[in-house]
């Protein structure tokens, strides 16, 4: 193994995570100060894509996993991200993909020789066309980055990039916003081959469930606006009607496949319920768990019509005091409820999501005399 590959892999912690955007590229711009063996540095500008493999520019976050909607939503006004409501659910975040076909990765390493440049051979190291050559063509052994390992595994080396068998070439990435989370650097294998047809052996390995997590990452769902009367003023212990119309809320379907694997997942979002907070504890809702659910025609609660103003509403607030110069600030979420299937009939259920708005609301008093 040559001395500057061994004084890479020597690199602490700390210096190795400033690298955690990869410069992976044939004839890419590297950043203005070039990265020595042992200190690499982020590289800038905006690294990319491309499809026909025959360059090895991306980010540690650019997944091949494509997304569609099977439910033909295309509308992305005022739509927004879902949260989970499981502050301790953690989707994977860090998996292996086929990036290369032996053509593919052959003809990219000629690119990176004639331009110069980095290229990565995993989500966490990336070096000139060196170990590319030496590991990929010429058959040498190199080291695998295992940083929870006392000691490195070794990955045993290819010829001629196996052209002439069936099959592609993985490489580790890392989901998008945790670049720098040292549990990313669980997936330290430096680029394998894996034949046609069949899934890695590996704990880090994708999954249906690894995809349908991806999908959830994708949900957008409508923003949160309900409909109000008396509207943005309402009246001490006089009751505020709360409704969504119907059709306001349906499924939302993600569809993620990876290519070349035959893994896919399809990750439905399904509203169930809208809970209040009148932004006060002097104040009553209804029901009183504040959980108003869905109707089946996908509506909330009732419209308000004329007369009932003094009736019950089936899902609303009736504030118990006045406010004084400060709006109440009204809280409105609507939780929904995560399945989804996938490869093989697998299937299963995520961490219900929810996305909430607030509407200021101002109450009044009304004065009486009595004769």
């Amino acid at each position: 193994m040559p001395a500057v590959r061994r004084e890479l892999l020597a690199v602490p912690w700390t210096a190795a995570l400033t690298a955690t955007m990869l410069l992976v590229s044939a004839g890419a711009t590297i950043a203005d100060d070039l990265p020595t063996p042992t200190t690499p540095s982020r590289p800038s500008g905006k690294p990319s894509g491309d499809a026909n493999g025959r360059t090895l520019l991306a980010s540690v976050s650019q997944s091949r996993i494509q997304v569609s909607h099977p439910d033909g939503r295309t509308e992305q006004g005022s739509m927004e991200e879902l949260t989970s409501v499981d502050p301790n659910w953690e989707p994977p975040i860090c998996w292996y993909e086929p990036v290369f076909t032996p053509e593919g990765l052959k003809a990219a390493v000629e690119d990176l020789q004639k331009n110069g440049g980095m290229g990565a051979v995993n989500a966490h190291e990336w070096w000139s066309s060196g170990i590319f050559v030496d590991h990929y063509d010429k058959g040498e052994a190199e080291d695998n980055f295992d940083l929870k390992s006392s000691t490195n595994s070794t990955a045993g080396g290819y010829k001629n990039y196996n052209l002439g068998k069936k099959g592609m070439f993985w490489r580790s990435v890392v989901r998008k916003g945790h670049e720098e989370d040292i549990k990313a650097w669980a997936c330290g294998r430096i680029m394998f081959w894996q034949d046609a047809g069949t899934i890695p052996e590996d704990k880090n390995a994708p999954t249906p469930e690894t995809l349908a997590a991806y999908a959830y990452d994708k949900i957008q769902v409508p923003k949160t606006k309900v409909d109000l009367k008396p509207e943005t003023k309402s009246t001490v212990n006089l009751p505020t009607w709360v409704w969504l119309d119907k059709g306001t809320f349906k499924e939302i379907k993600v569809r993620a496949e990876l290519p070349n694997t035959g893994l896919w997942a399809e990750t439905t979002a399904k509203p169930v319920a809208l809970h209040l907070t009148p932004g006060t504890e002097d104040a009553e809702t209804y029901p009183a768990s504040g959980d108003c659910t869905i109707n089946d025609d996908g509506s909330i609660g009732t419209p308000y019509t004329k007369g009932n103003a003094d009736k019950t509403p089936p899902c609303g607030i009736r504030y118990l005091r006045a406010t004084n110069g400060q709006p109440y600030r009204l809280r409105a979420s609507i939780t929904w409820q995560i399945t989804w299937q996938g490869t093989g009939g697998a299937k299963g259920d995520l961490p219900d999501g929810t996305f909430e708005t607030t509407q200021d609301m101002n109450v009044q008093e009304i004065q009486s005399i009595n004769r």
